[in-house]
């Protein structure tokens, strides 16, 4: 994985700021909530216009505090959303909040506003649509406002139609709120969530849809949930269907403050009557509509504010809680200490390296060597075994991992990361220091100093590894890294040869792609995942010619993948071709119009063949992160081979595994289930055939 990460900021992150993370770029998130989302405890993003425009101070301010402790006390991190001085923060520290609640030159700030907040260096409160955005790059998946904005009265005329509409139709994050403004067109809003394909729900006992300051709006919700759980299964039903679009959770006002719902009702009229006369429009109709109810109730319509919101972060802590739980039950801890009872060995053995990355981007084209840089620094959890095993683990496939770490917060860390994984094969080393690897990076994206503390990996020894041949020998699948001795790849191909289990073996990078082929082990290899660098020092190890410079166009990098792994085929199964954005190539034995990925018990008998499959596209401004894409492809593949699915399943299967690892600020999503990748569920699109090229004999 060093080699791969390496390389690849060379490459690509001076055009893809957000790479490495959130750090990067115009988005800053707060510790508290980027280790909260790593590890998958509940988060609840908030929004900050109520700070900046929806209250006046210190209302603002001590609400806003208020807010953040009440999410606490249901078990969940509180994420205010706010943008200061050109960047979006994601969690606002005291000082932050203070300095929204007074300023007096704060803008509010949609997704049509981003850019321009941004490149001018301004501040401002972030709305229900600019919140989104921030919380899902965060990933964080439920948001609490007061409420939502929606078809202003006379929208049919005036087009006068909320943002914060258009964005939870094409956003995944679920918005808890006391439903529309009352000072909308409700009617006309339901109309428009609708259209936008949003699934909007009650949370109750009835599908009355609430009006802000009332309970009810004469309006109804196509449907209802009734407690935290009903709704955590909802947006977790939501995400894995993959649809990219919404949810609006509509919660009732308290019941003890909707009695005055009547008289803010008629202080609407007045007001909006005023607003007209004064011809207040667009952005400016909602801060003094509000304003001037407060002074016509009397300040009973701040106070009715304050309570919803009180009940909204209540209700949304809750909700963050119930999914993370849910989260936890559904992909949970599988760690066992000891040994594991006779017929209860894992599906898989994973057998490789972990790595905790550090990147550190300065903020100026020339760095300083020798004092201190402005820059930002985001981690990750890394290492090709780990990648894999973590892939495995989330779509349901029993793994065990085996590795090592050392003694030391890094070690504690990984831990604590991997929590979902069965971490149980492990080694936690007193005297080693925990894989680690830093790159210092200039704000154009040049590789200025890169360090890599690897030497652990050395301790993943023939004699530790042994200590598992039961599992290993009964394994369906064996999959070791390049991170690994050779001594050690060496043992656990001779176990798997001995009881025809098959491996594979995934290069991590070119320095380390010879590893298995210095001796005859490579020959008890089924599966090898190589990029095309890999694959030409697999050649070269083997004292096959190579080319002297690698291919650029499409045809000829499929050419010389397909002749490089010719030889290959002599004794593997099939040789799967990683080539970053242009797809992947499968080469192995033709059959049923595709190469056979399933072990074979028999001598080849089909003719070569290789299967070029594109790659799924993203587009750049949604790609975050690109380290685990390939270990996502490969773990997606040894899903489907394990569950018996045919060959074009089980590459669709990886390649959007992929996908989504591309859009994640992880090495593997951390929201990634079954559901999520299965062509049939996940893809609604016709797959493109694959080209078939055949080899010669």
């Amino acid at each position: 994985m060093l080699g791969r990460l390496s390389k690849h900021l060379r490459r690509c992150i001076s055009t893809s700021p957000c790479k490495c993370g959130l750090q990067d770029g115009p988005f800053s998130v707060h510790p508290d909530v980027s280790q909260a989302v790593v590890e998958g405890r509940p988060v609840v993003a908030l929004e900050s216009t109520i700070i900046t425009h929806g209250m006046p101070y210190p209302h603002n301010l001590s609400t806003a505090k208020e807010v953040e402790a009440i999410v606490r006390e249901q078990g969940a991190i509180p994420a205010t959303v706010g943008v200061l001085e050109g960047r979006v923060h994601v969690g606002l520290s005291g000082d932050e909040l203070d300095f929204l609640s007074r300023s007096k030159t704060s803008l509010k700030v949609s997704r049509r506003d981003l850019p321009y907040v941004i490149s001018k260096g301004l501040s401002g409160g972030t709305t229900v649509s600019g919140t989104m955005i921030a919380a899902h790059k965060a990933g964080i998946p439920v948001f609490v406002t007061g409420g939502i904005g929606g078809v202003h009265r006379d929208g049919e005329n005036t087009l006068d139609i909320s943002a914060d509409l258009t964005e939870l139709g094409r956003t995944p994050i679920a918005v808890v709120s006391a439903g529309v403004k009352s000072i909308l067109d409700i009617g006309r809003t339901l109309e428009f969530l609708e259209t936008q394909g949003v699934c909007v729900v009650t949370y109750g006992h009835s599908k009355n849809f609430p009006a802000f300051f009332t309970s009810q709006s004469g309006y109804c919700s196509p449907y209802h949930v009734s407690n935290p759980e009903e709704a955590a299964e909802l947006i977790a039903g939501n995400l894995s269907l993959g649809l990219q679009s919404g949810l609006l959770l509509a919660v009732p006002i308290p019941q003890e403050h909707s009695a005055t719902g009547g008289e803010i009702e008629d202080a609407i009229q007045r007001a909006l009557a005023e607003a007209n006369s004064k011809d207040i429009k667009g952005r400016d109709v909602t801060p003094f509509i509000l304003q001037r109810v407060n002074e016509l109730t009397k300040g009973k319509s701040l106070q009715a504010n304050i309570a919803l919101i009180h009940n909204n972060a209540k209700v949304g802590g809750q909700i963050a809680r119930a999914l993370s739980e849910r989260k936890q039950r559904k992909t949970g801890p599988q760690r066992k200490e000891g040994k594991k009872e006779k017929g209860h060995d894992p599906n898989v053995v994973v057998v490789g390296g972990i790595n905790v990355d550090f990147i550190a981007k300065g903020k100026t084209k020339t760095l300083l060597f020798g004092q201190t840089n402005p820059g930002s620094v985001c981690q990750s959890f890394g290492g090709v075994g780990r990648n894999i095993a973590d892939c495995l683990s989330r779509l349901g496939q029993e793994c065990l991992f085996i590795s090592a770490v050392g003694a030391d917060s890094h070690g504690d860390a990984v831990f604590n990361y991997c929590k979902h994984m069965n971490t149980s094969g492990v080694a936690k080393l007193r005297d080693q220091r925990t894989a680690t690897y830093c790159a210092v990076i200039t704000e154009s994206g040049e590789l200025s100093l890169g360090l890599g503390d690897m030497d652990i990996h050395q301790q993943i020894k023939e004699q530790y590894v042994s200590h598992y041949e039961e599992q290993l020998s009964a394994a369906s699948l064996v999959c070791v890294d390049g991170n690994i001795p050779a001594s050690t790849i060496k043992y656990v191909c001779s176990v798997a040869k001995k009881h025809s289990v098959p491996v594979w073996f995934e290069p991590t990078d070119a320095d380390k792609a010879s590893k298995p082929f210095l001796c005859e082990s490579w020959k008890a290899l089924t599966y090898t995942s190589p990029n095309l660098a890999e694959l030409c020092t697999i050649n070269h190890t083997l004292g096959l010619p190579t080319p002297p410079v690698l291919p650029e166009s499409l045809e000829e990098v499929l050419s010389c993948a397909a002749s490089l792994s010719r030889p290959l085929l002599e004794h593997l199964q099939c040789v799967v071709v990683t080539l970053g954005p242009m797809g992947v190539l499968l080469c192995g034995e033709h059959e049923a119009g595709a190469v056979n990925l399933q072990p074979r018990k028999h001598r080849r008998k089909g003719r070569l063949c290789a299967f070029y499959y594109p790659a799924l596209t993203v587009p750049s401004e949604e790609t975050v992160n690109v380290s685990g894409a390939g270990d996502s492809l490969a773990g997606g593949m040894m899903v489907g081979i394990l569950r018996g699915w045919d060959t074009h399943t089980c590459v669709h299967t990886g390649l959007q595994a992929a996908r989504l690892s591309l859009s994640s600020p992880h090495p593997i999503v951390p929201t990634l289930t079954l559901d999520s990748v299965h062509p049939l569920r996940a893809h609604t699109q016709p797959w493109p055939q694959p080209t078939c090229l055949w080899m010669e004999a």
